[in-house]
Protein backbone atom coordinates (compact mmCIF):
# COMPACT_ATOMS: atom_id res chain seq x y z
CA UNK A 1 0.00 0.00 0.00
CA UNK A 2 2.99 2.44 0.91
CA UNK A 3 5.01 1.57 -2.42
CA UNK A 4 1.21 2.64 -4.53
CA UNK A 5 0.66 5.39 -2.49
CA UNK A 6 4.62 6.56 -3.29
CA UNK A 7 4.10 5.65 -6.98
CA UNK A 8 0.85 8.10 -7.38
CA UNK A 9 2.62 10.96 -5.71
CA UNK A 10 5.17 10.09 -7.88
CA UNK A 11 3.27 10.50 -11.00
CA UNK A 12 1.69 13.39 -9.72
CA UNK A 13 4.77 15.05 -9.56
CA UNK A 14 6.08 14.45 -12.68
CA UNK A 15 2.34 15.45 -14.41
CA UNK A 16 2.96 18.65 -12.41
CA UNK A 17 6.79 18.92 -13.39
CA UNK A 18 5.60 18.34 -17.12
CA UNK A 19 2.78 20.82 -17.35
CA UNK A 20 5.18 23.65 -15.95
CA UNK A 21 8.17 23.10 -18.28
CA UNK A 22 5.50 23.30 -21.26
CA UNK A 23 4.54 26.99 -19.97
CA UNK A 24 8.31 28.16 -19.62
CA UNK A 25 8.76 29.85 -23.25
CA UNK A 26 11.97 28.76 -25.21
CA UNK A 27 14.82 30.41 -23.89
CA UNK A 28 15.18 31.63 -27.35
CA UNK A 29 11.98 33.06 -27.81
CA UNK A 30 12.33 34.73 -24.17
CA UNK A 31 15.76 36.86 -25.28
CA UNK A 32 14.03 37.59 -28.45
CA UNK A 33 11.05 39.27 -27.13
CA UNK A 34 13.28 41.50 -24.32
CA UNK A 35 15.78 42.29 -27.51
CA UNK A 36 12.42 43.50 -29.38
CA UNK A 37 11.02 45.07 -26.04
CA UNK A 38 14.14 47.18 -25.89
CA UNK A 39 14.25 48.44 -29.27
CA UNK A 40 10.80 49.99 -29.04
CA UNK A 41 8.45 52.19 -26.74
CA UNK A 42 5.00 53.44 -26.44
CA UNK A 43 4.34 56.56 -28.42
CA UNK A 44 2.75 59.23 -25.61
CA UNK A 45 -0.89 57.55 -24.79
CA UNK A 46 0.15 54.56 -25.81
CA UNK A 47 0.06 51.68 -22.83
CA UNK A 48 0.86 48.90 -24.63
CA UNK A 49 3.78 47.38 -23.38
CA UNK A 50 2.36 47.94 -19.86
CA UNK A 51 1.83 44.37 -19.72
CA UNK A 52 5.54 43.43 -20.42
CA UNK A 53 6.76 41.81 -17.00
CA UNK A 54 9.55 39.99 -17.74
CA UNK A 55 9.25 38.09 -14.35
CA UNK A 56 5.95 36.69 -15.46
CA UNK A 57 4.97 34.29 -18.21
CA UNK A 58 5.89 36.37 -22.28
CA UNK A 59 3.01 34.06 -23.20
CA UNK A 60 0.65 36.23 -21.31
CA UNK A 61 2.39 39.74 -23.06
CA UNK A 62 -0.26 41.66 -25.32
CA UNK A 63 0.32 40.67 -28.42
CA UNK A 64 2.36 37.57 -27.80
CA UNK A 65 0.45 34.31 -29.12
CA UNK A 66 1.98 31.18 -28.01
CA UNK A 67 2.02 27.52 -28.91
CA UNK A 68 3.18 25.42 -26.30
CA UNK A 69 6.81 26.59 -25.54
CA UNK A 70 7.53 29.15 -28.32
CA UNK A 71 5.97 32.43 -30.13
CA UNK A 72 3.70 31.66 -33.11
CA UNK A 73 2.30 35.11 -33.41
CA UNK A 74 3.50 38.74 -32.20
CA UNK A 75 1.26 41.57 -33.20
CA UNK A 76 2.82 44.73 -31.68
CA UNK A 77 0.74 47.96 -30.82
CA UNK A 78 -3.05 48.73 -29.52
CA UNK A 79 -4.95 47.45 -32.18
CA UNK A 80 -7.70 49.66 -31.53
CA UNK A 81 -8.15 52.45 -34.36
CA UNK A 82 -6.57 55.79 -33.26
CA UNK A 83 -4.12 54.21 -30.74
CA UNK A 84 -0.51 56.05 -30.73
CA UNK A 85 1.52 53.53 -31.72
CA UNK A 86 4.90 52.22 -31.05
CA UNK A 87 8.36 54.33 -31.30
CA UNK A 88 11.93 52.87 -32.22
CA UNK A 89 12.86 50.43 -34.54
CA UNK A 90 12.79 46.86 -35.10
CA UNK A 91 15.48 44.48 -33.69
CA UNK A 92 16.87 42.07 -35.87
CA UNK A 93 16.11 39.21 -32.90
CA UNK A 94 12.71 39.03 -34.50
CA UNK A 95 14.64 36.42 -36.95
CA UNK A 96 15.32 34.43 -34.07
CA UNK A 97 11.62 33.99 -33.30
CA UNK A 98 11.88 30.36 -35.45
CA UNK A 99 7.99 29.73 -35.50
CA UNK A 100 6.57 32.83 -36.30
CA UNK A 101 4.09 32.61 -38.32
CA UNK A 102 2.68 36.71 -38.13
CA UNK A 103 4.02 39.58 -37.21
CA UNK A 104 2.24 43.06 -37.27
CA UNK A 105 2.69 46.49 -36.08
CA UNK A 106 0.32 48.95 -35.70
CA UNK A 107 0.79 52.40 -37.44
CA UNK A 108 2.74 54.49 -35.55
CA UNK A 109 6.65 55.63 -35.96
CA UNK A 110 8.80 52.77 -36.16
CA UNK A 111 11.96 53.97 -38.20
CA UNK A 112 15.06 52.22 -39.62
CA UNK A 113 15.13 49.19 -41.97
CA UNK A 114 13.08 46.21 -42.04
CA UNK A 115 15.60 43.80 -40.15
CA UNK A 116 16.82 40.93 -43.16
CA UNK A 117 16.42 38.78 -40.47
CA UNK A 118 12.86 38.54 -40.85
CA UNK A 119 13.82 36.01 -44.00
CA UNK A 120 14.86 33.26 -41.26
CA UNK A 121 11.27 33.20 -40.14
CA UNK A 122 10.49 30.22 -42.77
CA UNK A 123 6.97 29.52 -41.17
CA UNK A 124 6.00 33.18 -41.38
CA UNK A 125 2.54 33.40 -43.15
CA UNK A 126 1.41 37.31 -42.32
CA UNK A 127 3.58 40.22 -42.37
CA UNK A 128 2.48 43.39 -42.03
CA UNK A 129 4.03 46.95 -40.96
CA UNK A 130 2.22 50.11 -42.56
CA UNK A 131 1.60 53.56 -42.07
CA UNK A 132 5.24 53.99 -39.96
CA UNK A 133 8.65 55.27 -41.54
CA UNK A 134 10.29 51.82 -42.52
CA UNK A 135 13.18 52.99 -44.86
CA UNK A 136 15.40 51.17 -47.02
CA UNK A 137 15.20 48.26 -49.54
CA UNK A 138 12.69 45.06 -49.33
CA UNK A 139 15.27 42.41 -48.36
CA UNK A 140 15.32 40.30 -51.64
CA UNK A 141 15.57 37.34 -49.00
CA UNK A 142 12.13 37.70 -48.14
CA UNK A 143 11.68 35.49 -51.30
CA UNK A 144 12.96 32.70 -49.10
CA UNK A 145 10.09 33.02 -47.57
CA UNK A 146 7.75 30.64 -49.42
CA UNK A 147 4.77 30.44 -47.35
CA UNK A 148 4.20 34.10 -47.37
CA UNK A 149 0.96 35.08 -47.93
CA UNK A 150 0.43 38.98 -47.06
CA UNK A 151 2.86 41.35 -47.53
CA UNK A 152 1.61 44.42 -46.29
CA UNK A 153 4.61 47.65 -46.24
CA UNK A 154 2.18 50.25 -47.08
CA UNK A 155 2.34 54.06 -45.90
CA UNK A 156 6.17 53.59 -45.46
CA UNK A 157 9.60 55.25 -46.88
CA UNK A 158 10.53 52.18 -48.54
CA UNK A 159 13.15 52.81 -51.54
CA UNK A 160 14.47 50.60 -54.10
CA UNK A 161 12.89 48.06 -56.84
CA UNK A 162 10.59 45.00 -55.65
CA UNK A 163 12.93 42.21 -56.26
CA UNK A 164 12.29 39.25 -58.64
CA UNK A 165 12.35 36.67 -55.59
CA UNK A 166 9.16 38.66 -54.01
CA UNK A 167 7.36 38.04 -57.31
CA UNK A 168 8.28 34.24 -57.14
CA UNK A 169 6.59 33.89 -53.29
CA UNK A 170 4.20 30.62 -54.62
CA UNK A 171 1.37 31.46 -51.72
CA UNK A 172 1.07 35.15 -52.21
CA UNK A 173 -2.40 36.54 -52.07
CA UNK A 174 -2.06 39.99 -51.13
CA UNK A 175 0.69 42.27 -51.86
CA UNK A 176 0.58 46.07 -50.84
CA UNK A 177 2.93 48.37 -50.78
CA UNK A 178 1.57 51.52 -52.06
CA UNK A 179 2.40 55.09 -50.71
CA UNK A 180 6.25 54.83 -50.61
CA UNK A 181 9.09 55.53 -53.02
CA UNK A 182 9.42 52.01 -54.31
CA UNK A 183 11.42 52.49 -58.17
CA UNK A 184 12.64 49.96 -60.87
CA UNK A 185 9.75 47.81 -63.02
CA UNK A 186 6.65 45.31 -61.74
CA UNK A 187 8.27 41.84 -61.59
CA UNK A 188 6.68 39.07 -63.02
CA UNK A 189 4.21 37.15 -60.01
CA UNK A 190 4.44 33.51 -60.20
CA UNK A 191 1.68 32.80 -57.38
CA UNK A 192 -1.83 31.45 -58.83
CA UNK A 193 -3.54 32.59 -55.74
CA UNK A 194 -2.66 36.43 -55.94
CA UNK A 195 -5.72 37.90 -55.85
CA UNK A 196 -4.70 41.71 -54.60
CA UNK A 197 -2.04 43.67 -55.95
CA UNK A 198 -1.63 47.78 -54.82
CA UNK A 199 1.37 49.50 -55.81
CA UNK A 200 -0.04 53.03 -56.11
CA UNK A 201 1.77 56.31 -55.19
CA UNK A 202 5.08 54.77 -56.32
CA UNK A 203 7.72 55.64 -58.94
CA UNK A 204 7.45 52.50 -60.55
CA UNK A 205 9.08 52.39 -64.23
CA UNK A 206 8.40 50.60 -67.39
CA UNK A 207 5.64 48.39 -69.14
CA UNK A 208 3.98 45.48 -68.30
CA UNK A 209 4.20 42.11 -69.60
CA UNK A 210 1.04 40.06 -70.01
CA UNK A 211 2.45 37.47 -68.49
CA UNK A 212 3.82 39.24 -65.26
CA UNK A 213 0.63 39.52 -63.59
CA UNK A 214 -1.71 36.35 -63.13
CA UNK A 215 -5.20 35.52 -64.14
CA UNK A 216 -6.24 35.02 -60.49
CA UNK A 217 -6.26 39.05 -59.92
CA UNK A 218 -9.39 40.41 -58.30
CA UNK A 219 -7.89 44.03 -57.11
CA UNK A 220 -4.97 45.93 -59.59
CA UNK A 221 -4.38 49.31 -58.63
CA UNK A 222 -1.31 50.91 -60.22
CA UNK A 223 -2.24 54.49 -59.71
CA UNK A 224 0.31 57.09 -59.64
CA UNK A 225 2.96 56.10 -60.96
CA UNK A 226 5.62 56.50 -63.88
CA UNK A 227 4.70 52.98 -65.76
CA UNK A 228 4.70 53.11 -69.59
CA UNK A 229 3.79 50.63 -72.60
CA UNK A 230 0.01 49.17 -73.49
CA UNK A 231 -2.32 47.25 -71.40
CA UNK A 232 -4.75 45.69 -73.81
CA UNK A 233 -2.66 42.12 -73.67
CA UNK A 234 -2.75 42.42 -70.16
CA UNK A 235 -6.06 43.50 -69.05
CA UNK A 236 -7.39 40.66 -71.48
CA UNK A 237 -5.75 37.75 -68.98
CA UNK A 238 -7.25 39.44 -65.42
CA UNK A 239 -10.92 38.21 -66.06
CA UNK A 240 -11.39 37.80 -62.61
CA UNK A 241 -10.50 41.63 -61.65
CA UNK A 242 -13.42 43.52 -59.59
CA UNK A 243 -11.21 46.84 -59.22
CA UNK A 244 -8.74 48.14 -61.21
CA UNK A 245 -7.10 51.28 -61.14
CA UNK A 246 -4.01 52.78 -63.29
CA UNK A 247 -4.77 56.33 -63.01
CA UNK A 248 -2.09 58.75 -63.22
CA UNK A 249 0.49 56.68 -65.60
CA UNK A 250 1.81 57.36 -68.85
CA UNK A 251 0.44 54.10 -70.59
CA UNK A 252 -0.43 54.06 -74.43
CA UNK A 253 -2.14 52.29 -76.66
CA UNK A 254 -6.20 51.10 -76.75
CA UNK A 255 -8.11 49.25 -74.48
CA UNK A 256 -9.89 46.21 -74.91
CA UNK A 257 -13.79 46.32 -74.81
CA UNK A 258 -13.78 43.07 -73.27
CA UNK A 259 -12.54 44.46 -70.07
CA UNK A 260 -15.69 45.68 -69.59
CA UNK A 261 -17.21 42.65 -69.19
CA UNK A 262 -15.54 42.04 -65.92
CA UNK A 263 -17.65 42.59 -62.96
CA UNK A 264 -15.34 45.43 -62.08
CA UNK A 265 -16.98 47.48 -59.18
CA UNK A 266 -14.53 50.24 -59.85
CA UNK A 267 -12.41 51.39 -62.52
CA UNK A 268 -9.80 54.39 -62.59
CA UNK A 269 -7.40 54.90 -65.39
CA UNK A 270 -7.14 58.47 -64.94
CA UNK A 271 -4.11 61.00 -66.42
CA UNK A 272 -2.68 58.27 -68.29
CA UNK A 273 -1.32 58.76 -72.08
CA UNK A 274 -3.84 56.04 -73.17
CA UNK A 275 -5.30 56.36 -77.34
CA UNK A 276 -7.70 54.62 -78.93
CA UNK A 277 -11.54 53.92 -78.70
CA UNK A 278 -13.59 52.31 -75.91
CA UNK A 279 -14.65 48.93 -77.58
CA UNK A 280 -18.18 47.68 -77.47
CA UNK A 281 -18.71 44.75 -75.34
CA UNK A 282 -21.73 43.56 -73.23
CA UNK A 283 -23.46 46.18 -71.45
CA UNK A 284 -21.48 48.01 -68.22
CA UNK A 285 -23.53 47.51 -65.16
CA UNK A 286 -20.72 48.58 -62.90
CA UNK A 287 -21.34 51.43 -60.11
CA UNK A 288 -17.94 53.38 -61.23
CA UNK A 289 -15.82 54.06 -64.05
CA UNK A 290 -13.52 56.70 -64.25
CA UNK A 291 -11.20 56.72 -67.12
CA UNK A 292 -10.42 60.98 -66.76
CA UNK A 293 -7.35 62.72 -67.66
CA UNK A 294 -6.25 59.89 -70.55
CA UNK A 295 -5.94 60.23 -74.34
CA UNK A 296 -8.79 58.32 -74.98
CA UNK A 297 -9.89 58.98 -78.33
CA UNK A 298 -12.71 57.86 -80.75
CA UNK A 299 -16.89 58.23 -79.85
CA UNK A 300 -18.12 56.97 -76.50
CA UNK A 301 -19.51 53.85 -76.67
CA UNK A 302 -23.06 53.58 -75.65
CA UNK A 303 -22.34 50.43 -73.19
CA UNK A 304 -21.33 52.56 -70.63
CA UNK A 305 -24.30 54.34 -70.15
CA UNK A 306 -25.67 51.46 -67.79
CA UNK A 307 -22.73 53.17 -65.07
CA UNK A 308 -24.13 54.69 -61.91
CA UNK A 309 -20.77 57.47 -61.71
CA UNK A 310 -18.52 57.49 -65.22
CA UNK A 311 -15.88 60.33 -65.23
CA UNK A 312 -14.77 60.56 -69.09
CA UNK A 313 -13.61 64.07 -68.59
CA UNK A 314 -10.47 64.96 -70.19
CA UNK A 315 -9.57 62.51 -72.70
CA UNK A 316 -9.98 63.64 -76.67
CA UNK A 317 -13.94 62.06 -76.99
CA UNK A 318 -15.55 62.68 -80.11
CA UNK A 319 -18.45 62.48 -81.76
CA UNK A 320 -22.04 62.45 -80.15
CA UNK A 321 -23.23 61.56 -76.77
CA UNK A 322 -25.32 58.69 -77.52
CA UNK A 323 -29.07 58.98 -76.82
CA UNK A 324 -28.66 56.06 -74.11
CA UNK A 325 -26.81 58.65 -71.66
CA UNK A 326 -29.71 60.91 -71.88
CA UNK A 327 -32.40 58.88 -71.09
CA UNK A 328 -30.75 56.95 -68.36
CA UNK A 329 -29.84 59.94 -66.87
CA UNK A 330 -32.88 62.18 -66.96
CA UNK A 331 -33.96 59.16 -64.97
CA UNK A 332 -31.96 59.68 -62.40
CA UNK A 333 -30.26 55.94 -63.47
CA UNK A 334 -26.82 57.95 -63.46
CA UNK A 335 -25.59 59.84 -60.76
CA UNK A 336 -22.56 62.11 -62.39
CA UNK A 337 -21.79 62.02 -66.09
CA UNK A 338 -18.77 63.94 -66.98
CA UNK A 339 -17.62 64.79 -69.71
CA UNK A 340 -16.00 67.97 -69.84
CA UNK A 341 -12.91 68.66 -71.74
CA UNK A 342 -13.20 66.65 -74.57
CA UNK A 343 -13.82 67.11 -78.42
CA UNK A 344 -17.89 66.03 -78.33
CA UNK A 345 -19.75 67.66 -80.50
CA UNK A 346 -23.49 67.16 -79.58
CA UNK A 347 -25.75 65.94 -77.43
CA UNK A 348 -29.62 65.32 -77.99
CA UNK A 349 -31.22 66.73 -75.09
CA UNK A 350 -33.66 69.36 -74.80
CA UNK A 351 -32.48 72.64 -72.98
CA UNK A 352 -35.76 72.65 -70.79
CA UNK A 353 -34.83 69.40 -69.37
CA UNK A 354 -34.77 69.00 -65.74
CA UNK A 355 -31.42 67.24 -64.41
CA UNK A 356 -32.53 64.92 -61.62
CA UNK A 357 -31.31 66.31 -57.85
CA UNK A 358 -29.39 63.27 -57.52
CA UNK A 359 -27.47 63.75 -60.88
CA UNK A 360 -24.11 65.76 -61.80
CA UNK A 361 -23.93 66.63 -65.58
CA UNK A 362 -20.71 68.53 -66.93
CA UNK A 363 -20.57 69.57 -70.77
CA UNK A 364 -18.37 72.63 -70.70
CA UNK A 365 -15.17 72.55 -72.79
CA UNK A 366 -16.31 70.81 -75.70
CA UNK A 367 -16.82 71.40 -79.65
CA UNK A 368 -20.42 72.25 -78.85
CA UNK A 369 -22.55 74.95 -77.06
CA UNK A 370 -23.55 73.13 -73.76
CA UNK A 371 -27.50 72.87 -74.71
CA UNK A 372 -28.50 73.36 -70.81
CA UNK A 373 -26.41 75.02 -68.09
CA UNK A 374 -25.05 72.94 -65.22
CA UNK A 375 -22.76 72.85 -62.42
CA UNK A 376 -19.56 71.75 -63.07
CA UNK A 377 -16.38 71.06 -60.71
CA UNK A 378 -14.14 74.00 -60.24
CA UNK A 379 -11.52 72.00 -61.91
CA UNK A 380 -13.71 72.46 -65.27
CA UNK A 381 -12.80 76.14 -65.15
CA UNK A 382 -14.71 78.97 -66.56
CA UNK A 383 -14.54 78.41 -70.20
CA UNK A 384 -17.69 76.65 -71.62
CA UNK A 385 -16.86 75.88 -75.59
CA UNK A 386 -13.84 74.65 -76.77
CA UNK A 387 -11.39 77.16 -79.18
CA UNK A 388 -12.73 76.30 -82.89
CA UNK A 389 -8.91 75.90 -83.73
CA UNK A 390 -8.66 73.14 -81.33
CA UNK A 391 -12.46 71.32 -82.83
CA UNK A 392 -11.03 71.51 -86.13
CA UNK A 393 -7.81 69.89 -85.55
CA UNK A 394 -9.49 67.25 -83.83
CA UNK A 395 -12.52 67.05 -86.39
CA UNK A 396 -13.18 63.63 -87.30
Amino acid sequence: MMSFTKLIWCLMFLLRFGFFTEAILDPVDFLALQAIRKSLDDLPGSKFFESWDFTSDPCGFAGVYCDGDKVISLNLGDPRAGSPGLSGRIDPAVGKLSALTELSIVPGRIMGALPATVSQLKDLRFLAISRNFISGEIPASLGEVRGLRTLDLSYNQLTGTISPPIGSLPELSNLILCHNHLTGSIPPFLSQTLTRIDLKGNSLTGSISPASLPPSLQYLSLAWNQLTGPVDHVLLRLNQLNYLDLSLNRFTGTIPGRIFAFPITNLQLQRNFFYGLIQPANQVTIPTVDLSYNRFSGGISPLLSSVENLYLNSNRFTGEVPASFVERLLSASIQTLYLQHNFLTGIQISPAAEIPVSSSLCLQYNCMVPPLQTPCPLKAGPQKTRPTTQCSEWRG
